[in-house]
C-alpha cells in the first residue's frame, strides 16, 4: 500500500487522485491521506505567513515521520531548496502552464473597461498586467478556485486570473474567458506541473514512481526553478518563467523565457541551451536579468 499525502482542497485532492489512479493502473494499491497545511487554514496574504513552503511543509513533515510514502505538490508551490532525506521521485507530464482570465460577461483582458478590478494574489501577475498599460487595477485575493471565481459571479470583481491547469484538472476550463498568451503574462516557474515527493532512500516507492516521470517536463521546470533560485526569489516574488523543449538546428533544445518585475516595469529575456543542462540555462538567464536591472 502506498500512502499518498495530499492537501484537503478540491484542487489538491483532484491532482492527487490523478496520480493515485496512474499508480493504481500500474497495479499498486494507493490510499489518500488528507493533511492540513498552514496555507489552507491561514487566509492572510502568503508573504505575511511565511511565503514559500506554506503549502508543503506539513506534507514534508509527514513524509519524514513515515506517516505517508509520497506527497503530491503543485510544483509552483514547492520551495527551490531541497530537504535532506527527500527527493522528487517523479515529475509527470505537465498540464498547459498558462494563466487564464475568468471575467464577467465573457470579456477578454483587452476588452475589460478602464478601471476594471482584477483579482490575483500573485505579484508576478500584477507586475506583468500593470506593464501592459491597459488601465485595469489588480487587487490581492486568496482562496480556492470556487472562492476566487465566486468574486466575479457575485459582482465584487470584474475578473480573476488563475492557473489554467487548475481549472482543467477540476473540469472547469469552460469558465475561462481567455487563455493569456505568455507574451503578455509569463506563468509562475513550475506552473502546471506536479511534483511527487518521497523519501530518498525508499527504493520501492522510487521504482513505483519511475513510469510516471516525464523527462521533458523535468528539464523545463528545472530550468525555470533554477532561474527563480538564482534570483533568490520565492513563490511570492514577481518572477515569471516558461521553458519548453523545442526542435533546434541540431536536435532538441531547451528554450527559456523569464520575466522579472521591477519598480519601473518588467524585464523580459529569453535564452536557449541543451536539454541535458537546464540548471546552467536557468542560472545564465537569471544572471542576465539581474545585469539588466
Amino acid at each position: 500500500m502506498i500512502r499518498l499525502g495530499t492537501r484537503r482542497s478540491k484542487l489538491a485532492t483532484a491532482q492527487s487522485t490523478i496520480v493515485a489512479d496512474q499508480l493504481r493502473a500500474l497495479g499498486h494499491e494507493v490510499e489518500l491521506v488528507l493533511i492540513t497545511t498552514t496555507g489552507d487554514v491561514n487566509r492572510a496574504p502568503v508573504e505575511q505567513i511565511g511565503g514559500t513552503g506554506i503549502f508543503v511543509s506539513a506534507l514534508r513533515d509527514a513524509l519524514l515521520a513515515h506517516e505517508i510514502d509520497i506527497a503530491v505538490h503543485s510544483l509552483k508551490d514547492l520551495p527551490t531548496q531541497s530537504v535532506d532525506g527527500l527527493t522528487l521521485g517523479a515529475i509527470p507530464v505537465r498540464e498547459d502552464p498558462r494563466d487564464v482570465l475568468v471575467a464577467r460577461d465573457g470579456l477578454t483582458l483587452g476588452e475589460l473597461p478602464h478601471g476594471a478590478l482584477i483579482g490575483t494574489g500573485a505579484a508576478r501577475r500584477v507586475a506583468q498586467i500593470d506593464a501592459l498599460g491597459l488601465g485595469v487595477e489588480c487587487t490581492g485575493i486568496r482562496g480556492n478556485v470556487d472562492t476566487r471565481i465566486g468574486l466575479v459571479t457575485d459582482g465584487k470583481l470584474d475578473a480573476v486570473v488563475v492557473a489554467r491547469a487548475g481549472l482543467a484538472r477540476l473540469g472547469r476550463l469552460g469558465e475561462a474567458t481567455e487563455t493569456l498568451d505568455p507574451i503578455q503574462v509569463l506563468p509562475a516557474p513550475g506552473q502546471g506541473a506536479l511534483a511527487i515527493e518521497c523519501r530518498a532512500d525508499d527504493t520501492g516507492v522510487l521504482a513505483a514512481l519511475a513510469p510516471l516521470e516525464d523527462p521533458a517536463t523535468r528539464a523545463a521546470v528545472t530550468a525555470e526553478r533554477q532561474l527563480l533560485a538564482t534570483l533568490e526569489a520565492g513563490c511570492t516574488a514577481p518572477v515569471g518563467a516558461l521553458a519548453e523543449v523545442v526542435e533546434g538546428e541540431d536536435g532538441p533544445e531547451l528554450w527559456l523565457r523569464g520575466a522579472l518585475g521591477q519598480d519601473d516595469g518588467v524585464r523580459r529575456l529569453s535564452a536557449n541551451g541543451p536539454v541535458d543542462d537546464p540548471v546552467s540555462l536557468g542560472k545564465a538567464l537569471a544572471n542576465e536579468l539581474l545585469e539588466r536591472t
